[in-house]
């Protein structure tokens, strides 16, 4: 009942406290004097008879992201540490061990360790779980582990960690930390060049420029730019981006807010690069945001051929806005529209299900390219060519969620020597070996089927159906359980491509994962293949 009150009473009214600070404030003055004056006076109050000693701090931080989480998940409360990180995020610098982590109650894992890094020089691997840091046990704090591992260059700091059952450590000597916005470019054929852009940061623009510029220098006369698991980042870089490819003075976005100096066009500002060059675009389930505008925008000036899976479908922007004591809302203060005039937002946060969830979208309205070609609002940038192996469903989502993917490659690393990263040759034996790892393993996925089944048969209605149907109810129960198993088959080719690229990674990097893209990938051999067939690429464009 605590949690209910809090929820419902307590955080509505941080709710219209925080609109003053961060809003163009039109509605009644008096009504929301009169909730701060309330909420202000309720907080004391609290504070100073509650029968224990409470923590205002822990308190208000709890209060402010309780209520945040019922607006949209990209609407966040930023504090002093978390303000850091979203500057180095955005900025491609920092300093640290040079790892991608992942935090938990009581331990920090290694997702990634960058190539010739600190954490890959100290023999730091993809799924080493850290559980102490210098002198402190992850277990003993709160939140933010991970910023223990960040500290001033050649500093050091003593790791201890489990990998494979055994306790281990380690020291990694600290550096500056240069996160490239482009890591990988390198000509497929004689004439065309490939290029995979893997976040929006202050250093997007610059490097496919440069990426773009030596391809060119070195005959490229066709360019594949790879935006797939890119989760987006800065407008203005993707703007930027985008006018590499397009003339000066080109629509390419346009914001829409309740606030007026919100609403905005975003109109190329530089000289392109190349208006040219025959360009195919890749997309999958995971690119989101700034790469939904490249590939959205490029794909409405008939600019480029788009290939690969319905992206992610963001339509949302974030601005952060400074509040007191070096702290900032992120709040999401408009929406954007790509060059058609469409929003490929998915997921409405304002008109939820009985059950709290976003609704996902289901009709989508036609919009005209600028060669009148037909696109679609609400549910990401849909491909000219869809790729079978680039889609997502819901059973490859939550295997990756729930990091079985993951956690199976990397029994996989320490079960198999792989000596050259074009010979790697997942079999169907390997496939059947993961079958078995998911049926052992913790991994439990509910269809939407399976939850109505429960949802009516819960209920008090369900005594009046007797014994044999609540057997059979339990019976149906079972038999869909059995036949997820099945499931892995029917999204084979999704799930193996997931787990190629992880298996990867661990055995030759980041680095060698795209040079086996090159050679094996479905998705760039599509668009290297009609990029070879000039026909096929004009008359997908017009």
């Amino acid at each position: 009942m605590k949690v209910i009150v809090k929820k419902r009473i307590l955080i509505p009214i941080i709710a219209i406290a925080l609109l003053i600070a961060g809003s163009s404030f039109k509605g009644d003055f008096f009504e929301i004097a009169k909730q701060i004056e309330i909420f202000t006076t309720l907080f004391k109050e609290l504070n100073m008879n509650y029968v224990d000693e409470t923590n205002p701090a822990e308190l208000m931080d709890t209060a402010i992201k309780n209520m945040l989480e019922d607006l949209d998940p990209y609407t966040k409360f930023l504090n002093e540490q978390d303000v850091e990180s979203f500057k180095i995020n955005n900025a491609g610098e920092y300093s640290g061990i040079g790892a991608v982590v992942r935090t938990y109650k009581d331990k920090v894992v290694i997702v990634e360790p960058y190539k010739g890094y600190p954490a890959d020089k100290a023999g730091l691997k993809a799924g080493d779980e850290i559980i102490k840091i210098g002198d402190i046990a992850i277990a003993d704090i709160k939140e933010d582990a991970d910023e223990l591992l960040k500290g001033a260059n050649n500093t050091s700091v003593k790791i201890s960690y489990v990998r494979q059952g055994e306790t281990k450590s380690t020291t990694v000597n600290r550096e500056s930390i240069e996160v490239d916005a482009v890591p990988y470019y390198k000509m497929i054929q004689e004439n065309t060049g490939y290029i995979v852009l893997s976040k929006f940061n202050k250093k997007a623009t610059e490097q496919t420029k440069e990426a773009l510029l030596n391809l060119k220098n070195e005959g490229a006369k066709k360019i594949i730019l790879d935006l797939r698991d890119n989760p987006g980042g800065l407008l203005t870089e993707a703007i930027n981006v985008t006018n590499l490819f397009i003339p000066k003075g080109e629509l390419v976005v346009t914001t829409k807010s309740k606030v007026k100096k919100f609403n905005r066009e975003y109109k190329t500002t530089n000289q392109p690069v190349d208006t040219e060059i025959p360009l195919v675009v890749l997309v999958n389930g995971r690119s989101a945001s700034a790469s939904e505008i490249v590939s959205g925008s490029l794909q409405d000036l008939d600019r480029a051929v788009i290939v690969g899976a319905r992206s992610f479908g963001k339509g949302l922007v974030q601005r952060p806005l400074k509040l007191t004591y070096g702290t900032q809302l992120k709040v999401t203060i408009s929406r954007y529209y790509t060059a058609s005039g469409r929003c490929i937002q998915s997921l409405d946060y304002w008109n939820r299900d009985e059950n709290g969830n976003a609704v996902k979208n289901t009709q989508f309205r036609d919009f005209k390219t600028k060669n009148g070609r037909k696109v679609q609002d609400g549910g990401g940038v849909l491909p000219d060519i869809e790729i079978a192996a680039a889609k997502t469903n819901p059973l490859t989502q939550a295997l990756l969620s729930d990091n079985v993917i993951f956690d199976y490659a990397t029994d996989f690393y320490y079960n198999n020597t792989i000596e050259n990263v074009l010979d790697f040759n997942y079999k169907d034996s390997d496939f059947a070996s993961f079958k078995n790892y998911v049926s052992k393993s913790n991994f439990n996925f509910e269809t939407k089927a399976e939850k109505a089944l429960k949802e009516a048969m819960s209920g008090e209605d369900s005594t009046i159906f007797g014994i044999e149907v609540t057997e059979q109810y339990k019976a149906l129960l079972s038999e869909m359980d059995k036949n997820k198993l099945k499931a892995l088959d029917k999204y084979k080719v999704e799930i193996q491509k997931n787990l190629e690229d992880e298996i990867l990674k661990r055995f030759f990097y980041r680095e060698g994962l795209y040079d086996y893209h090159l050679q094996n990938d479905e998705a760039i051999m599509t668009a290297t293949a009609l990029l070879n067939d000039k026909s096929k690429y004009e008359t997908i464009l017009k």
